[in-house]
């Protein structure tokens, strides 16, 4: 049933729920489950286009749901959308001309980084503030480039959709948030179609993550409607250094 131990695959559904909760919140959920993947014994490639896997509900989830909510009108987004999920696609083609060995030191670095970069952002609010950029320069320049990233790597992609609509596009946190997901779930669909040919997805346990992902991502859209991602953010820079650094350490071993 499961390419991996049956123990080992409880905990990937378990590290798939938290970061389902998480990213639905303030995005980065593939800080915890892509480090997860790699320690269980899963390669480079077979944890991207697995992570793409559980990923695409847990952001299907949540984009609903704030969808449902009235947060978002996903028709407004579809143009974006489709940018993103090209994209998403041309960044996991990138991917498999990367060396697997260049790729185990790569993933850890990026995750110290983005890491550092939640620590030290200023704290943001639900106020709107004036856009900067228009948001047809903002969906053919800031959402390419992200979604390029989600399918070449990945962890942080929400995230960084949701600085972008901030500082950019002039977004409240809640609305920010509510728009990353379509987007995010786009990049992620579009990288997921080019990872399924390269035989490298873990079906099974993907699957099994993804039920994780769908309770965590219902369950964390609930909150951040409630109260927000302030609670998340010393949990998520936490659980992404530590991940980073024990891969670095393997890595380097």
């Amino acid at each position: 049933m499961f390419e991996i131990a049956t123990h080992l695959a409880l905990l990937l559904i378990l590290a798939a729920f938290c970061a389902g909760f998480i990213d639905s919140i303030a995005g980065g959920g593939g800080l915890v489950t892509v480090p997860a993947l790699l320690l269980v014994g899963a390669s480079p490639v077979e944890a991207l286009a697995t992570n793409k896997l559980q990923g695409s509900f847990g952001s299907g989830t949540a984009m609903l749901a704030y969808a449902r909510a009235g947060h978002v009108r996903l028709r407004e987004q579809l143009w974006m959308a489709a940018v993103s999920a090209a994209a998403g696609a041309g960044g996991a083609l990138v991917a498999h001309l990367i060396p697997a060995e260049v790729l185990r030191i790569i993933m850890p670095v990026v995750l110290i980084g983005v890491a550092a970069f939640f620590a030290l952002k200023p704290g943001l609010s639900d106020d709107a503030r004036a856009a900067r950029i228009p948001l047809p320069v903002f969906g053919a320049t800031v959402v390419p480039l992200v979604a390029a990233y989600d399918g070449f790597f990945g962890p942080g992609t929400g995230s960084f959709f949701m600085m972008g609509f901030v500082l950019l596009a002039g977004y409240g946190v809640l609305k920010a948030t509510a728009h990353t997901k379509m987007l995010n779930f786009a990049s992620n669909t579009g990288s997921l179609a080019v990872f399924v040919f390269s035989g490298a997805t873990w079906w099974g346990v993907g699957l099994a993550m993804a039920v994780g992902q769908v309770a965590g991502a219902a369950l964390g859209a609930r909150v951040a409607m409630r109260v927000g991602a302030r609670l998340i953010k010393p949990l998520l820079v936490f659980v992404s250094t530590a991940m980073a650094l024990r891969l670095l350490w393997q890595a380097l071993a």
